[in-house]
């Protein structure tokens, strides 16, 4: 074989800058992009011992080793696949990458990201430029007759290539690292790195470190292997002991038998699953196996709720597994992880033009060889083929879930209060995805029942929950000749404890509410409304209706609503407090506070979009409104005593006292509450 060496235009210097630069953001992937291209040649191997054209050693086993060397702080990625001849290393090596380079540049002279100056040059090796000063290749081609080849360069403008002493079909790459990725040749370090990069690649990977003190193991002479080197052979001998029998006697009993054993040179474990849970089919796999790979890819030892295992063969080919993580929303982040493959080579998290973005709360692997990833395999193209993907995923998690909910509903209904704010998410983010959840929609009631939609307005029937007509319905000659069609009522609840309340009132009277307390909620039910143009949510302390009032006539409670007010606006030094005074069935009431609807909802987006200290008002909402019941006695009591000395004590009391049934006290007013009940106890002691 002839020596071949050559240098570069100078044009094509600036190639390495660029690849150190932009082809990758981490500088760690190149042990992704050296391995696989090992497990490439593997599979290579073997398609042509498939097509007969290469027949295996008897011995073989196909694998891939990185050898370290802390010592001259290199490390070596060795495969026995196809390998390559000199034409095969002049051109796939050089040609390709130095002389392709000024074509390179021209066309990428502009770019700047990385998304944008990857995309069609091989260029997976020359990621070891990245941290290695100086490469070298060493490789023999299967190819019958073929000699070795050697190829090295320091990364600058010159290669060399000549003969190599390698005597096995493959190729070994070595890199001398620079002073800034020494850390690259660390056992542990490395082992990091293939972990993430490489935990699923379809050959087996090893990791040898040079001069490292060899580890032994033990094992039963029995389960020798051919392969395995003994050192010594060991004979552990019976052990007895005496014990007295039946009779009383003692008797020399074998507690332990006599064992053959072999002390062995440890043997090498594969830091990679070559054949990951994913790229089976879903009846080939037990409900074990399942949560065992869930705890082992994302280190979360709560089992998962339930999963999906995604399998599809046409019009492309994707496999993988969604998990259903059990979140806790007060105390954990709800954001999950989707890792994305192709062919079995990881490639990143979260990846949002394939995954969904409401699906990012979810734990899970996808796998697609179809993705049109570019060389570097960080960055997608093909806008279109890639939504088709995300659609697909979408469709699959919604027919999981709506089959779960018509088969095995009693489960469908444990994991609801995990899964729902998930769901919610997606009905918020995904138009489709909404579609076909609108019936499987669950809300959970005051009996801790859940309802669907439908249970809850039904099309004929009475609604087994509280219904009324909308109150602010148009009923006058005014209204437009396109009447606005009549909305049910559905009630809700968003914290058992604080609107306590409220709530019993509502069982008083036989009546339901739905409950809603998380965060999502308030956009979600403005969704549903939307997508339900009969339905309207309200709270439960939004109004009073006619179930919880007596009837009066009217201007029965006039005079009294003026008198209260002006009482009550005077004591409480609030000119604009909004006093209603209503004949409430529950003597024991003496206060309540409520807020429409509408209010409450311009009040929370004020909260979401940090618009402190405007006045909703702005909008057209109102603000709230204390109701006092004509029946309390305590009431009554102001009503007939306003001029006695501590009626404004009483009426701060039965202000806070209705205001802590509607919300948390402020610290200032908490601590007036707490000196103003301590005061009233002193006033009964007397």
């Amino acid at each position: 074989m002839s020596n071949k060496s050559g240098s570069l235009s100078i044009n094509s210097e600036n190639i390495f800058p660029i690849i150190k630069k932009w082809l990758y953001s981490d500088h760690d992937i190149f042990y992704r992009e050296l391995v696989s291209n090992a497990c490439d040649a593997v599979t290579k191997l073997k398609k042509l011992e498939v097509m007969g054209e290469y027949s295996f050693p008897e011995d073989y086993k196909a694998k891939v080793t990185v050898e370290l060397d802390p010592e001259t702080k290199s490390a070596s990625v060795t495969d026995n696949g196809i390998g390559m001849t000199f034409e095969e290393v002049d051109e796939y090596i050089n040609q390709i990458a130095f002389s392709g380079a000024q074509d390179f540049l021209e066309k990428y002279k502009d770019k700047t990201s990385e998304d944008q100056i990857i995309g069609h040059f091989g260029l997976g090796f020359y990621s070891a430029f990245m941290v290695a000063d100086r490469v070298t290749i060493d490789t023999l081609s299967c190819q019958e007759g073929a000699k070795a080849v050697h190829w090295e360069s320091d990364g600058g403008t010159e290669y060399e290539m000549g003969d190599s002493d390698r005597t096995e079909v493959g190729t070994t790459i070595t890199l001398y690292f620079n002073e800034d990725s020494v850390e690259f040749s660390n056992e542990y370090r490395v082992k990091e790195v293939l972990e993430k990069y490489c935990s699923f690649m379809p050959t087996e990977i090893y990791v040898t470190v040079k001069g490292k003190e060899p580890e032994y193991e033990t094992i039963d002479e029995a389960d020798v292997l051919d392969s395995d080197t003994v050192i010594e052979h060991i004979v552990e001998e019976a052990k007895t002991e005496e014990q007295e029998n039946e009779n009383g006697e003692k008797e020399t009993v074998e507690i332990s038998p006599r064992r053959e054993k072999a002390k062995i040179l440890k043997r090498p474990e594969p830091v990679n699953d070559t054949a990951p849970l994913w790229a089976k089919h879903p009846n080939d796999c037990t409900e074990e196996e399942y949560k065992d790979f869930y705890r082992k890819v994302f280190r979360d030892y709560k089992e998962p709720l339930f999963w999906i295992h995604l399998n599809m063969d046409y019009p492309f080919n994707l496999k993988g597994i969604l998990y259903f993580p059990k979140i806790n929303m007060e105390y954990e982040s709800i954001e999950g992880t989707i890792k994305l493959y192709n062919n079995q080579v990881f490639i990143a998290d979260n990846i949002k033009e394939v995954i969904p973005e409401f699906l990012m709360l979810l734990k899970g692997v996808i796998d697609c060889p179809d993705l049109p990833l570019n060389v570097s395999r960080s960055a997608l193209q093909n806008d279109g083929f890639v939504k088709k993907i995300s659609d697909y995923i979408t469709k699959k998690v919604a027919d999981k879930l709506t089959g779960m909910c018509k088969t095995d509903r009693e489960n469908y209904e444990k994991y609801w209060d995990d899964i729902n704010p998930f769901i919610k998410f997606g009905c918020l983010k995904d138009d489709k995805f909404c579609e076909k959840m609108m019936d499987y929609l669950l809300f959970k009631d005051l009996d801790s029942k859940y309802l669907t939609l439908k249970d809850l307005v039904p099309e004929e029937e009475a609604p087994e929950v509280d219904v009324v007509e909308n109150p602010d319905a148009e009923t006058d000659g005014e209204a437009s000749e396109e009447k606005e069609p009549e909305k049910t009522v559905v009630f809700y609840v968003t914290d058992e404890v604080q609107q306590s309340q409220y709530i019993n009132l509502f069982k008083e009277e036989g009546k339901n509410a739905v409950i809603l307390k998380h965060n999502i909620d308030s956009p979600f039910i403005s969704h549903l409304e939307m997508k339900n143009e009969h339905v309207k949510f309200q709270r439960i302390d939004a109004d009073l209706t006619e179930d919880f009032v007596e009837t009066v006539s009217e201007g029965e409670l006039k005079e009294t609503a003026e008198t209260l007010t002006e009482i009550f606006r005077k004591a409480l030094h609030n000119d604009k407090l909004d006093v209603k005074v209503e004949k409430i069935k529950n003597e024991n009431v003496s206060s309540m506070i409520t807020l429409s609807e509408e209010s409450r909802r311009m009040q929370d987006m004020m909260k979401m979009y940090n618009m402190y200290g405007m006045d909703p008002n702005m909008f057209g909402g109102g603000g709230e409104t204390l109701v006092l019941n004509a029946n309390n006695k305590l009431v009554q009591y102001i009503l007939e005593h306003e001029s006695s000395e501590h009626i404004d004590l009483f009426c701060e009391q039965l202000y806070d006292l209705a205001l802590i049934s509607y919300k948390p006290l402020s610290p200032e007013a908490m601590t007036k509450f707490i000196a103003r009940s301590n005061e009233i106890m002193m006033l009964l002691a007397k």
